[in-house]
C-alpha cells in the first residue's frame, strides 16, 4: 500500500528566496505528521504545494501514489485543507455554511444535509447550528471550519496551525477532534508552533528552520537526541544572571541557556538529580538567591534551541523584525469539483 503522504526532495522559491530546499517525508495511512517552526520556516508553504495551491519547483510530491503536478483535480477530491484562517462566512448560519460547501463539492440536497447534521453533532456545534457564525466563538469557527473540510470523508487532511490563537480550553478540545479522526483512519499533516501540540498528537516530527529540515523522527526519539533533563533555576534578582551562568558553567560542558525576562537559568544534567545539590550550594555560597529551581524531561522546545542555537519564539521574532511577519490571508472559497 502507497504511502498516503510522500515527498521527496521538495523545492520551492518564491521570488528570489528560495522558500523549502530539499524536504523529504513520509507518511502511512492513519498516520500524524507534523512539520514543527517559526514563522517564515516554510511550513504554510509545503502545506500550500502538497494541496495543489502551489507547483514545486524540484522534487516529487505525491497524495496515496497520486502525483501532485500530474493529477491535481484528483487529488482534489482526496484532500481537506483547514487553513491558518477560518474560512467560514459570518453572515450565514453554521447549517448553512456547511450546505453551501458540500453543495460547492457536488453533493446531492439530501446527501448535503444529512452530512452536515452529522458533522455539526459531531463537533458539538448542533446547538448552534442556525444561529449565525459571526455570533459563534474563536473556538467555535475552528470546529465548524474543520467540520467543512471533512464533508467529504478525505483520505488525508492538512491542518495548516489551526489552534492558533485559540483560547487553553478550545485548543483541548480541538485536540480531541483530530486524535478522533486518527482513530478513524485519516492521515493527516500538521503544521503547529506550539511545541506541545506535535508531542501530543504527532507520530512524527519534521523541524523546518529556513525551509531546510534540522531534525526528524518521533518526538521521543528527538528527546532522546540531546539526552538528559534539564534543571531551571529561576533568580531572586535577574542581575546575578551573567554571575550565575559562571558559576554553572564549571558543571557542565556546554553553555547554559538564559531567559532574561524570566530571570532564569537551565542546564542539562550531566548526572542525574545529584548534581542539583551541588548546584544550588555553589549559588547561595556566593550570595545568589534561588527563588524557585525544578528538574523536568527535555521537550521539542530544547529540541530546536539544540539543532538551531535559538528558540522558536527568539526565531520567530528575528524572522519579524526582518519584515517577514505573517499577513493575514482571506480563505479561499473552493470551485465547483474542486477540493476544499
Amino acid at each position: 500500500m502507497a504511502d498516503s503522504i510522500t515527498v521527496e526532495g521538495l523545492g520551492k522559491r518564491l521570488g528570489k528566496k528560495q522558500v523549502l530546499e530539499g524536504i523529504s517525508l513520509s507518511a502511512p495511512p492513519g498516520a500524524v505528521v507534523a512539520l514543527l517552526g517559526p514563522n517564515g520556516a516554510g511550513k504554510t508553504t509545503m502545506v500550500r504545494v502538497l494541496s495543489t495551491l502551489l507547483r514545486p519547483d524540484a522534487g516529487r510530491v505525491a497524495i496515496c501514489g497520486v502525483d501532485v503536478v500530474a493529477n491535481p483535480r484528483r487529488i482534489r477530491a482526496m484532500i481537506g485543507l483547514t487553513g491558518q484562517f477560518a474560512a467560514v462566512d459570518g453572515v450565514l448560519t453554521g447549517r448553512e455554511n456547511l450546505e453551501l460547501v458540500a453543495r460547492l463539492y457536488r453533493m446531492g440536497r439530501s446527501a448535503a444535509r444529512a452530512r452536515t447534521d452529522e458533522l455539526l453533532d459531531r463537533f458539538g456545534l448542533g446547538e448552534a447550528a442556525d444561529r449565525l457564525v459571526r455570533t459563534y466563538s474563536g473556538g467555535m469557527r475552528r470546529r465548524l471550519d474543520l467540520a467543512a473540510s471533512l464533508l467529504t470523508r478525505p483520505a488525508v487532511l492538512f491542518l495548516d496551525e489551526p489552534t492558533t490563537g485559540l483560547d487553553l480550553r478550545s485548543r483541548l478540545d480541538l485536540w480531541s477532534e483530530i486524535e478522533q479522526l486518527v482513530k478513524d483512519g485519516t492521515t493527516l499533516l500538521l503544521t503547529t508552533q506550539y511545541l506541545e501540540e506535535a508531542d501530543r498528537l504527532a507520530s512524527t516530527v519534521t523541524v523546518l528552520d529556513q525551509g531546510r529540515t534540522v531534525a526528524q523522527g518521533t518526538p521521543a526519539a528527538l528527546k532522546d537526541q540531546i539526552g538528559g533533563d534539564r534543571v531551571e533555576f529561576t533568580l531572586a534578582d535577574p542581575a546575578d544572571l551573567d554571575r550565575a551562568t559562571g558559576i554553572l558553567r564549571s558543571h557542565i560542558d556546554e553553555e547554559p541557556q538564559l531567559d532574561r525576562a524570566l530571570a532564569q537559568v537551565t542546564l542539562r544534567l550531566p548526572d542525574g538529580d545529584d548534581a542539583v545539590g551541588a548546584m544550588l550550594r555553589d549559588l547561595r555560597h556566593s550570595g545568589m538567591e534561588v527563588a524557585t529551581h525544578a528538574v523536568r524531561s527535555p521537550t521539542l522546545d530544547d529540541v530546536f534551541l539544540t539543532l538551531t542555537g535559538t528558540s522558536i519564539a527568539d526565531s520567530e521574532r528575528a524572522h519579524d523584525d526582518a519584515g517577514g511577519g505573517r499577513t493575514a490571508r482571506r480563505g479561499r472559497r473552493p470551485m465547483r469539483g474542486e477540493g476544499r
